[in-house]
């Protein structure tokens, strides 16, 4: 059984967390994963990015402030993962890539603001894997990566973010951006699967709107019918091989594990059977990914960070797999 694994020495192609053995956690700047803060896409294959803002918020606020207790939490992560025994940082050249630029007082703003700052990294190659911030955050990063053709999407989720407006006509608001996403054509939605969808709602019919454009929904009744292993088959069937893009907001979680959230539901699933999804994914080809809805004015403990810090390195460690599979596809020198 493997113990305490010390990572290899820094080169010049990949970067390493601070070894909190040697630097306290408490100590030293704080970033994601305590890796080092770079602003050229072309010294990394993964940029983690902040997306501090909530301007499509429509009852609790405070997920602005995610970004930065995420990256306050992530310094409990250790570079290797427990189940796999490999690290992300093997793989990839990863790094903390510093906030995208926002307008906190207008919306259209920051989504071109947004929009522009993602675009730079596609345009370099580089996969991006974001912290929120509230969901309305994704169309632009998905604007921007998903320039060349639609992706698909897997999204856990308590809802299903496809209404059309909110207020008198609001059409760009956290919980319309799927149906956005749809109607640029930015996402498949044949390939589109949401996982823990409860709750009331405005309407009898108020996710038919997804279900008529072919996005599978998985109810939280179901998924506790099929079990994470089942659920994992219907994500493959559904996604294939094709390019997907993550989305994970936290109140696809039961609210007893993640309460600092702008719209918790009660009756969901728990952070082990998300990460046991997440890890599920491993073969994919993820493109982008974000964690989202993060609020920490709702749950002082930290531990709503803390999660969203975790669910942020599992889904790279599966980035990191599929990034890797991807550059040595584009080597020839990779061999066969």
């Amino acid at each position: 059984m493997k113990t305490s694994v010390p990572p290899p020495a820094e080169s010049e192609e990949n970067y390493w967390p601070l070894d909190s053995s040697s630097t306290p956690r408490f100590a030293g700047p704080v970033s994601f994963f305590r890796l080092p803060t770079l602003h050229n896409p072309e010294d990394v294959d993964i940029a983690l990015v902040g997306l501090p803002w909530d301007g499509g918020t429509t009852n609790r606020p405070g997920a602005r402030h995610g970004p930065r207790d995420i990256r306050t939490m992530s310094t409990l992560i250790r570079p290797f993962h427990h189940v796999t025994r490999t690290s992300p940082y093997e793989l990839c050249r990863v790094a903390d890539f510093g906030d995208a630029p926002i307008n906190p007082v207008n919306i259209d703003d920051t989504l071109e603001r947004v929009e522009g700052f993602y675009d730079k990294l596609h345009r370099t190659g580089v996969t991006p894997l974001s912290a929120g911030g509230d969901h309305l955050a994704t169309l632009p990063i998905l604007r921007a990566i998903a320039k060349d053709g639609p992706v698909g999407l897997i999204q856990f989720d308590a809802h299903s973010d496809t209404n059309d407006s909110y207020f008198g006509g609001h059409r760009y608001t956290h919980g319309t951006h799927v149906r956005r996403e749809i109607e640029e054509g930015l996402i498949d939605p044949k390939r589109t699967i949401q996982i823990g969808i409860r709750g009331t709602r405005y309407q009898p019919d108020g996710d038919d709107f997804g279900v008529q454009q072919g996005i599978r929904t998985i109810y939280i009744e179901e998924f506790f019918q099929l079990g994470t292993e089942g659920v994992l088959k219907e994500i493959r069937r559904i996604l294939g091989s094709g390019p997907t893009y993550l989305s994970f907001d936290v109140d696809g979680l039961d609210p007893s594990f993640a309460p600092g959230t702008g719209t918790p539901e009660v009756g969901g699933y728990s952070t082990f059977q998300a990460q046991e999804m997440i890890r599920g994914l491993a073969g994919l080809d993820i493109v982008g990914g974000d964690v989202v809805e993060v609020s920490p004015p709702f749950d002082p403990s930290g531990n709503t960070a803390l999660i969203g810090a975790t669910m942020m390195f599992e889904i790279l460690c599966v980035m990191a797999e599929a990034k890797a599979r991807r550059m040595a596809k584009a080597d020839p020198r990779s061999g066969p």
